[in-house]
């Protein structure tokens, strides 16, 4: 097989992809991603990427030339993995429920790839047994890089260039198979692999993503404001969430599927075949649970899956938000508890969501706080959150 030619490689790479458990393989060459590059890079410069200070100039032309990643790379092999959680409740052919949520304003939702094993470990082991079985396969040494989207690689660029997919206007990758729950994975190599071209696809006059965002995240077709989006307020963003957004969020917790869920592609879902993937445990959390874990809760609660990169305090923070969203007096005597005990950044929205919900509990808890909050920060949330109270009709009599 040493000899193989390029065309034969190929097919050869794709279907050792396919056995090795990846769902979706395509080849791209290996020169340089200079027009993915140009608009990462203003995409900087217009303060879209503000929040990711990992997110450099530097990193983006490093991650746009593969020759740098790998001197003599030849090929990229571009890989998919779904991971579309098999939930009867994600099923659009499932009789819908008219039965209302027992407990309402108390569950928060998290995003569908993080409801399980996180995909970065998962698809970086996957990559690498690939790696050298293909070298054992074709009998000869291969030097290859591999990286998922926390390396440099830019990994989208690479999926579109190489057929796997086009960019949706929400700036996914949108596979005509698998739509876009998917894990993108990206093998440098020096084989010589004949290439597969682009896809002439695009997402016509749609528009249901951008419509869909409610923080307005996609600020035109195919470009994010990070700032504004859900999943960055809940997951890399590690201080107060902006009082203007935390109405927009609804119950998103760790992530955000609305751009996804409205896309006509994704009507193609199927459920992934990988067992590390969709814990249906994971589908929603009990948001008064959350604010009431110690840190060891939360560690032993979400071992191992991505919900960890939040942080306790942050999906605290999270939880307050939601609850506030969801106006249920029930949540009071926990966020109470939050605003007198939790850290400062869970203090102060806890107070906001006291704010939301209103009563005299709440009231009077957010009351107590301003007597005893000596965090100007939080102190400024309580007052805030005061001041809503008092515009409202049950509270000023």
């Amino acid at each position: 097989m040493t000899a193989a030619t390029p065309a034969a490689l190929n097919a050869l790479v794709k279907d050792y992809a396919r056995q090795g458990g990846f769902d979706l393989a395509r080849i791209t060459d290996a020169a340089a991603f200079a027009a993915d590059r140009d608009l990462a890079l203003a995409r900087i410069q217009e303060g879209l990427m503000d929040g990711l200070p990992w997110y450099t100039a530097g990193r983006v032309i490093r991650g746009a030339n593969p020759q740098e990643l790998l001197p003599g790379a030849q090929s990229i092999i571009s890989l998919a993995l779904n991971y579309y959680p098999a939930d009867p409740a994600d099923d659009p052919a499932a009789p819908a429920s008219n039965a209302l949520p027992e407990n309402p304003g108390l569950t928060g939702q998290i995003a569908r790839y993080a409801r399980g094993r996180d995909y970065h470990r998962v698809m970086k082991k996957g990559m690498r047994d690939y790696v050298a079985g293909l070298a054992a396969r074709l009998d000869t040494p291969i030097a290859a890089r591999w990286y998922v989207d926390d390396g440099p690689m830019l990994d989208r660029a690479a999926a579109a260039r190489a057929g796997l997919g086009w960019f949706g206007k929400n700036s996914n990758i949108l596979t005509p198979e698998l739509g876009s729950w998917v894990f993108l994975g990206q093998v440098i190599t020096d084989l010589k692999i004949a290439p597969d071209g682009p896809l002439v696809k695009t997402c016509g006059s749609c528009v249901r993503c951008i419509d869909a965002c409610p923080t307005g995240a996609i600020v035109a077709p195919y470009v994010i404001d990070n700032a504004r989006c859900i999943s960055h307020l809940t997951i890399e963003n590690r201080g107060a969430i902006p009082q203007e957004m935390r109405p927009l969020m609804g119950d998103w917790i760790f992530g955000c599927d609305l751009c996804q869920e409205v896309c006509p592609v994704n009507r193609k879902a199927q459920p992934s075949q990988e067992p590390a993937f969709g814990q249906a445990a994971l589908a929603t959390a009990d948001l008064i649970a959350i604010l009431e874990m110690a840190e060891t809760d939360f560690r032993e609660r979400f071992r191992g899956t991505p919900i960890l990169r939040a942080k306790l305090t942050g999906l605290q923070r999270n939880a307050c938000v939601a609850l506030g969203n969801g106006k249920n007096p029930a949540a009071v005597p926990a966020l109470s508890q939050a605003l007198q005990y939790g850290e400062s950044l869970v203090r102060g929205h806890a107070a906001w969501a006291l704010g939301q919900i209103g009563g005299p509990a709440a009231a009077a808890a957010l009351s107590q706080a301003a007597q005893q909050e000596t965090d100007g920060e939080v102190l400024a949330e309580i007052r805030a959150a005061l001041g809503d109270l008092r515009l409202q009709p049950a509270i000023a009599d």
